[in-house]
């Protein structure tokens, strides 16, 4: 069909936009890639450049997740199917224009295929299909951040409050507003962000997971450049 495949690649490429590096870039003068982790995601920002710059990549990635599902996934060229078995298919196209931005953010055209981890782009997505759910997930997430200081532990903490909040609201409070595939998504999506932050947990484990300490620039990065 004429308008999954528009959609399905536009949502790629916004979830394409390496927000990380081009923050670091152009307002730090430096590449997020050469430093801290590595990695070209809002943590990294958040460990390297400070809160600003995490903020700021924070508020694009998410932006990312939420243009896909809640505009890009609405453009009709042809015709769509009626229904997907016991699924809905407006639900469906959102999700397959939410997956495809995570897809991008993970692996960006933008930045030689390799991104973040996707967190904050799927964020925008649940926000844009179930925002008072993903209100809640948020607040987990500011709450185990601010408590803790470890940026992974409070996206592991997130990635399960979604779920459980799902379940609750779908088969115990009978939400008829939740389609169930929402809540199949929440599942994947689960398993898949633990399993890209493996390497994270088995930081966790032995101990060695950095920690956010001041929310200021980390050393070293200071007098390069202001937001």
């Amino acid at each position: 069909m004429l308008s999954v495949l528009v959609i399905v690649v536009l949502s790629y490429m916004v979830g394409s936009i390496p927000a990380s590096v081009w923050i670091g870039k152009l307002m730090y003068g430096t590449d997020l890639r050469e430093h801290g982790s590595g990695n070209a995601g809002a943590t990294n920002a958040f460990r390297v450049l400070g809160w600003k710059a995490g903020v700021l990549a924070t508020v694009v990635d998410l932006g990312k997740g939420l243009l896909a599902a809640a505009v890009i996934a609405t453009i009709r060229i042809d015709a769509l199917p009626e229904g997907l078995g016991f699924w809905e298919a407006d639900s469906v196209i959102r999700l397959v224009a939410g997956v495809t931005a995570v897809i991008g953010h993970m692996y960006p055209l933008w930045a030689g295929f390799k991104g973040g981890k996707g967190v904050n782009t799927t964020a925008g997505v649940l926000l844009a299909l179930t925002p008072s759910v993903m209100l809640l997930t948020l607040g987990v997430f500011a709450i185990v951040l601010f408590s803790s200081r470890y940026v992974s532990v409070a996206s592991l903490s997130a990635t399960l409050a979604y779920p459980s909040a799902i379940a609750v609201n779908k088969y115990l409070l009978h939400a008829e507003s939740l389609d169930a595939s929402v809540f199949v998504f929440s599942l994947f999506l689960a398993t898949g962000i633990f399993i890209a932050h493996r390497s994270n947990i088995k930081r966790l484990m032995e101990g060695s997971e950095s920690r956010i300490k001041s929310f200021g620039m980390a050393r070293g990065m200071k007098g390069r450049g202001e937001i």
